[in-house]
């Protein structure tokens, strides 16, 4: 075998992100009665939040905020956009999103099955994540996840977040691996597959939407039953 040990990203490859955000906003927006104010339906509620978190993320990734600042700040700038004010936002919300959150079970298609058929190959799989390590475990539990893993690979516990090659190389030592010998697959084209390249790891990208782009990558996939054909 070329490769012997394949390195997944967590959330929007494996974990379901988008479909277990949704439940877990709809869930907030119900308990909080949002509708009350008749200033937008949850459907806007869901996509403003999703923008702004998606955009504090990359913030957060780039080393410009804190976890505490990405946190705090992701619901009142939502409600602002949505034209109420900042007080409007249930103080408690954030704290009950990161708290229901990882304890939904949403996973994309043939996870399970492509798993079971890497770790019966003899590959030793592990995980490389920039999510937030109290949340990332507990979502691994609830999925039934953590079982497939020998090593779990936290931004927090690194020090580095994806794309810093530092995280890459934390990655194969910890592991025993060599960058040759190893393979990254990932959603994000700069955190996932240009931060693997950087430390000389080859990468899949996983595009389930196929978004049209022009990155260099070893490998690309729409669909996690692809990986039988490259593995």
């Amino acid at each position: 075998m070329k490769y012997r040990h394949i390195f997944f990203d967590l959330d929007h490859t494996l974990w379901d992100f988008e479909t277990n955000a949704d439940e877990t906003l709809r869930h907030l927006f119900e308990l909080h009665e949002l509708g009350r104010y008749g200033a937008f339906t949850v459907e806007e509620f869901i996509q403003v939040y999703s923008d702004i978190n998606h955009g504090l993320w990359r913030l957060y990734q780039g080393g410009k905020i804190t976890q505490q600042q990405l946190r705090a700040t992701r619901f009142p700038r939502a409600f602002v956009k949505l034209g109420l004010a900042e007080a409007d936002a249930p103080a408690e919300m954030s704290g009950q999103f990161t708290d229901l959150l990882p304890h939904k079970t949403a996973v994309f298609p043939y996870t399970y099955e492509v798993l079971d058929y890497l770790r019966d190959k003899g590959y030793a799989l592990h995980l490389i994540t920039n999510g937030f390590k109290d949340i990332q475990y507990v979502k691994l539990n609830a999925s039934r996840l953590t079982e497939y893993f020998q090593e779990i690979i936290t931004s927090e516990c690194c020090g580095h977040l994806k794309p810093d090659a530092r995280i890459f190389q934390h990655a194969l030592e910890r592991t025993g691996a060599t960058a040759p010998e190893s393979l990254m697959i990932g959603d994000n084209l700069e955190c996932d597959v240009l931060g693997a390249y950087n430390a000389g790891i080859d990468q899949v990208y996983f595009n389930p939407e196929k978004r049209r782009h022009l990155a260099q990558t070893t490998y690309e996939i729409s669909c996690l039953s692809e990986l039988k054909g490259i593995l």
